[in-house]
């Protein structure tokens, strides 16, 4: 018998407090502007990377690679490479990807419903 415990025989705190601890780490990896926008594109339909690149102005090679890597490490994103030459790369969002879509489009959709009022108390926080 190995020391390894399965998550039902954790007592329910232990289950608590791993799902907080991942929680805590996937939105750091996910909250952030490239990784929302990278959501968002590829959402919309499957992309190569020159494609993401160039559809997300500003991103640098380096920080598209990063974020790709990030966002399929965490299941959210499914990286497929066609034998070809050159090899051509696509990205698809998983099913957790795409409901994380909508949660960012919530997100979207609340700051647009809100932007009147943001703005009118950025306007009066003291500098």
């Amino acid at each position: 018998m190995g020391t390894r415990q399965e998550i039902s025989e954790l007592p329910p705190e232990a289950d608590l407090a791993r799902a907080d601890s991942l929680a805590r780490e996937i939105f750091s990896d996910i909250a952030n502007k490239w990784a929302l926008l990278i959501i968002e594109f590829v959402g919309q339909r499957t992309m190569r990377f020159s494609e993401l690149r160039d559809a997300i102005g500003g991103i640098s090679h380096k920080m598209l690679t990063q974020n790709l890597r990030t966002l399929e490490r965490n299941g959210l994103i499914v990286r497929k490479v066609h034998a070809t030459v050159p090899p051509r790369v696509e990205y698809t969002l998983t099913e957790a990807g795409a409901a994380l879509r909508t949660v960012v489009d919530g997100m979207c959709g609340w700051t647009q419903e809100h932007l009147a009022h943001i703005e009118a108390s950025r306007r009066e926080f003291p500098s």
